[in-house]
């Protein structure tokens, strides 16, 4: 009878046993189908994450509150206790970096990435970066040590928030960018970098927008110039260079566009050739200039530029990468302000640019985002009460037939002001065409009967609001999937005189972004003037020593 007590209990405990193995293979296989589930997901928007799948078999685990006791040995990377939780929360508090083989190579790939964050024009010390080495060095092979476990995570999160996020949102407002900031789960990312070891080590894809590993490549370059070259300055001997002259300083010039890969020929030649004028206007057009290859004043002082302040503007310009969204798969709108263009998208591929003009330095147009919603034709300028105040009124008191000139009428009054308007014509101020993105900063797009001014290289000359160079081409695009809009209907309606509101069925993203630095679609390296000063506040808390 003891006996077959015994043998009951026996049964008893094997077929519990068996019932938790399978319950936990159970809760393996449902997570599996999960992460299956959600590496199936497409990103429809800037906003959506990066799916991937980590390490499926999930063999090693450990308990919760090691992950508090793991920061109480290393407080400075507190700051990241939501990120590492949430992460392990949702693998069961799995081990992530070791398998039952020990330590996986995305672990090196990380350390490497991590020890090399100069590269991603970083220059803030890392916390803990000799105790990341320590471990490494030291790790057991297949023995998983949890500290080098959660100092990996803890260092990717590091390295997450400074090469990919960036500042925080409240240095972005205060350097007066108002564009909203990507939404990103670096969480859910960190798997698909695990598992795809080359993706860690620099192969794949940043979950930044595209100009920052572009302007990245060119950081290494201009650090290396730098790192070599001193850079003098090049002193004219005559007013200006043209093709035919020649000059002792003539291969300094040439010598210079050779080291910045604009020119190829030979630099010791003291003749103006063909071929530096072809590398001249390649250059003047990467600097803004008037694209003549006519070497004055202007173009000498680009050309002697110091490699530093280069690099300044290379590492400011990199910054606001990591603010913008990721990706946008629809149409929309891009006015990058201080190069005076309007670029049109397609789920991010160009289709094409205009010229623009822009606020002037005194009446700034503003870094933000918004949806287009309305074209109107032949539209009334509601003129603000700044401008009637300091403009229309001094000028009425000059002129009686000021507003009778200028095709105004006053409709009303308010807050001690007269309320005027302009009329639709030949003479209003916003041209023939308006497009609208509601706002709070009262800043849109429309057409001008200036149209001379789309002809200077620096075009900061508005009240805030963008002029663009071509409206009816711009009207085309917003309305070419709408009934009844063709080009002879819009044509129409520009030059109707009859104010008319179209309101777009799917309204198009507007960004209106600010970079002084960046590549176009040739992949050559642009630079612009700072033309509202916003660079230097930005270079010097990026380059703040802590």
């Amino acid at each position: 009878m003891k006996k077959l007590s015994h043998l009951l209990l026996l049964i008893l405990f094997l077929s519990t046993t068996v019932c938790l193995q399978s319950c936990r293979q159970k809760d393996q296989k449902e997570q599996k189908i999960s992460k299956e589930a959600i590496k199936k997901r497409s990103i429809k928007d800037w906003n959506k994450t990066i799916p991937g799948s980590f390490n499926d078999k999930q063999e090693l685990f450990f308990d919760t509150l090691q992950i508090a006791s793991f920061l109480e040995q290393y407080p400075q990377l507190t700051e990241y206790k939501g990120s590492i939780a949430k992460f392990y929360s949702g693998r069961n508090f799995a081990y992530a970096w070791y398998s039952k083989s020990g330590l996986i190579e995305q672990a090196g790939n990380l350390a490497d990435r991590v020890k090399n964050l100069p590269e991603e024009g970083i220059t803030k010390p890392i916390p803990y970066i000799t105790q990341l080495d320590s471990m490494l060095y030291l790790k057991s092979a297949k023995k998983p040590d949890l500290n080098l476990e959660l100092m990996l995570t803890a260092q990717y999160f590091v390295f997450a928030k400074l090469a990919w996020q960036g500042m925080d949102a409240a240095i972005s407002k205060k350097t007066q960018w108002f564009l909203p900031r990507k939404k990103f789960s670096y969480e859910e990312y960190l798997d698909s970098l695990v598992k795809t070891p080359g993706k860690f080590a620099g192969i794949g894809v940043a979950p930044v927008y595209r100009q920052y590993e572009l302007l990245k490549g060119f950081l290494l370059k201009y650090k290396a110039l730098e790192e070599k070259e001193k850079w003098p300055a090049i002193i004219a001997d005559q007013k200006s260079y043209k093709p035919g002259d020649s000059s002792p300083v003539i291969p300094q010039i040439k010598t210079r566009l050779f080291k910045l890969e604009d020119f190829k020929g030979d630099t010791t030649n003291i003749l103006y050739d063909d071929e530096l004028l072809q590398a001249m206007k390649q250059f003047q057009e990467r600097h803004g200039l008037v694209a003549d290859g006519a070497i004055g004043k202007g173009t000498l002082n680009e050309l002697n530029v110091p490699l530093n302040t280069r690099i300044r503007q290379l590492l400011v310009n990199m910054e606001r990468s990591r603010w913008l969204p990721v990706e946008v798969h629809t149409d929309y709108l891009a006015v990058n302000i201080p190069e005076f263009k309007l670029h049109v998208y397609h789920a991010d591929s160009l289709l094409w640019s205009c010229n623009v003009v822009v606020g002037q330095s005194v009446h700034k147009t503003v870094i933000f985002a918004g949806d287009m919603k309305y074209v109107v034709f032949s539209p009334f300028w509601n003129v603000p009460p700044s401008i009637v105040k300091n403009e229309v009124l001094p000028d009425m008191r000059r002129n009686p037939n000021y507003l009778r000139d200028h095709q105004m009428e006053i409709t009303g009054r308010e807050g001690g002001l007269p309320v005027i308007r302009q009329k639709p014509g030949p003479k209003n101020s916003l041209g023939q065409v308006k497009f609208l993105f509601p706002n709070s900063y009262n800043i849109y797009l429309h057409d001008t009967p200036s149209k001379t001014l789309f002809n200077e290289s620096s075009r900061a000359f508005s009240h805030g609001c963008i002029r663009v160079g071509e409206p009816a081409k711009l009207a085309n695009f917003l309305l070419r999937n709408a009934k009844g809009w063709d080009e002879e209907k819009i044509k129409e309606a520009m030059n109707s005189g009859k104010e008319k509101y179209i309101t777009l069925k799917e309204k198009v993203p507007v960004f209106i972004a600010y970079f002084t630095a960046f590549t176009d679609r040739n992949n050559l390296l642009n630079f612009r003037k700072d033309i509202y000063d916003r660079d230097k506040p930005l270079a010097d808390m990026l380059l703040k020593k802590d």
